[in-house]
């Protein structure tokens, strides 16, 4: 891995952490913004992600993407763990710099509302970082909802960036649209991970700035689904928009 990709992996993420986590900070600690905002914010911070590591390392930031590259493109499988790490540090990193700009607004939070950092309720802060379901549904139900988000995803993305289907050039910006209507069509289930390391990163963050274990132990070890279900369904994504379209474009 070359030193400029392991940068555009990290700092393209971390944009989308600083902004994507930013906005839910400002939504939950200041009651500005809504559902419509937070994905319209979420959107355009994977623009800028993809902006500034585009020709550094082609901008995967998104453990689900580079490993359905590996498996349908031809991206080199050595490869593949330093890009994840890179984006799981990046996602860490940015998640620190929203927690370290909202860090007294969160006490003042926890102490107006009588919460106790890693307790349940303090579930209600962590996720301003990272992902937890709604508690109308199952894990079984999170799980689903995370492979068919990312399964669209990936499928798109491997749509609009194919060379035997371009129309437009504007991949950036149609990934920053998909984002969106995947947030506004599936983010109420579970938040929309759609990116293990999104998730990971900044639930190791709060593990270590004093939420602890709960972000991982809540809701029967509930961490493992953010991680696990968008890798199968990138997979899935990036086979069946191979089998089903591409073979098929002259």
């Amino acid at each position: 891995m070359k030193k400029k990709e392991f940068y555009g992996e990290l700092i393209g993420t971390a944009i989308i952490l600083i902004f994507g986590n930013g906005v839910v900070a400002s939504s939950l600690l200041f009651g500005l913004g809504d559902f419509f905002s937070i994905n319209i914010a979420w959107g355009l911070a994977v623009l800028f992600g993809i902006i500034v590591s585009s020709k550094l390392s082609g901008a995967h930031l998104n453990p689900a993407v580079t490993i359905a590259l590996a498996l349908r493109r031809n991206f080199p499988k050595e490869k593949v763990l330093p890009y994840i790490l890179a984006q799981i540090l990046g996602a860490f990193l940015g998640s620190v710099i929203v927690y370290l700009n909202y860090i007294e607004k969160i006490s003042s939070f926890e102490t107006e509302y009588l919460v106790l950092k890693g307790s349940i309720e303090s579930i209600k802060t962590a996720s301003i970082f990272a992902t937890y379901p709604s508690s109308s549904i199952s894990n079984l139900s999170a799980f689903i909802d995370q492979v068919l988000g990312t399964f669209l995803l990936v499928f798109l993305i491997f749509a609009a960036t194919d060379e035997k289907n371009q129309i437009l050039n504007l991949g950036p910006i149609f990934v920053a649209l998909l984002v969106m209507v995947i947030g506004m069509s599936f983010g109420a289930n579970a938040g929309y991970a759609i990116n293990p390391a999104r998730d990971l990163g900044p639930r190791i963050m709060t593990f270590l700035f004093g939420w602890g274990k709960i972000v991982f132990s809540f809701r029967s070890y509930y961490f493992y689904i953010p991680i696990i279900a968008p890798i199968i369904g990138g997979i899935l994504g990036a086979y069946a928009y191979d089998f089903f379209i591409r073979k098929y474009l002259d």
